[in-house]
C-alpha cells in the first residue's frame, strides 16, 4: 500500500536520504564526482534541508510503500519559488522516487499530490524544472499535460546545464 504524508523537521533524515539516494541514482553517470558532491553537500545538508522544510512556503510530502519512505514532494509557492514567475503559481520543485520503486506509480501519486494543492491554492499553474536531458521525466510530465514554456541555467557543482521550465494549466481563465 502507498501511502502520502506531509513531512515535518522530524522528517529531515528520511528526506535527506532519500534526496543524496536519489539525485545519486539519477545524475552520478553522468556528472563528475565533485561536482555531485558539491551539489550533494549544498543542497542536502542539515542546516539547508532544515530551513527548507521549516519554510512554511515549502510544503514536503513523502510517499511510504507498506510504511517504508521511498520518495517525497517539494511544493514552493510566494517568495519560495527558484523562479520569479508574474501570474499566481506553485513550483514542483522535486519529486523523488528511489530507483527500486520507479515503476510502481509512486511519482505518479506525488504529482496527483502535487496538483491537488495547486488547485486548492486556486493557482494558475504549477511549473517545474527539468534537466533537457532528462528524457524520462520529460514525457512523465508531458503525459500529465506539462508543456515547455522557457528554459534556464541549472548549476551542478561546475558545470552550467539547461532545464526545460514545464507548466500545467491549473485554472481556466474566465
Amino acid at each position: 500500500m502507498i501511502e502520502i504524508k506531509r513531512a515535518y523537521i522530524q522528517d529531515l533524515s528520511t528526506i535527506q536520504q532519500i534526496g543524496i539516494s536519489c539525485f545519486t541514482e539519477t545524475f552520478s553517470e553522468i556528472n563528475t564526482p565533485e561536482n555531485m558532491k558539491k551539489y550533494l553537500q549544498e543542497n542536502f545538508n542539515t542546516a539547508q534541508l532544515s530551513l527548507e522544510i521549516n519554510n512554511p512556503d515549502s510544503p514536503f510530502y513523502i510517499a511510504y510503500c507498506d510504511n517504508e519512505p521511498v520518495g517525497y514532494l517539494k511544493l514552493n509557492s510566494g517568495n519560495a519559488q527558484t523562479e520569479t514567475i508574474e501570474d499566481e503559481t506553485i513550483e514542483i520543485q522535486r519529486i523523488y522516487v528511489l530507483k527500486a520503486f520507479h515503476g510502481k506509480k509512486i511519482g505518479q501519486l506525488l504529482l496527483d499530490q502535487a496538483i491537488k494543492v495547486a488547485q486548492e491554492s486556486n493557482v494558475d499553474y504549477a511549473w517545474l524544472g527539468v534537466w533537457e536531458e532528462n528524457h524520462r521525466a520529460i514525457q512523465f510530465y508531458e503525459k500529465n499535460g506539462f508543456f515547455t514554456f522557457d528554459k534556464h541555467i541549472f548549476t551542478l557543482g561546475n558545470d552550467q546545464q539547461t532545464d526545460l521550465l514545464m507548466k500545467l494549466p491549473i485554472k481556466t481563465k474566465a
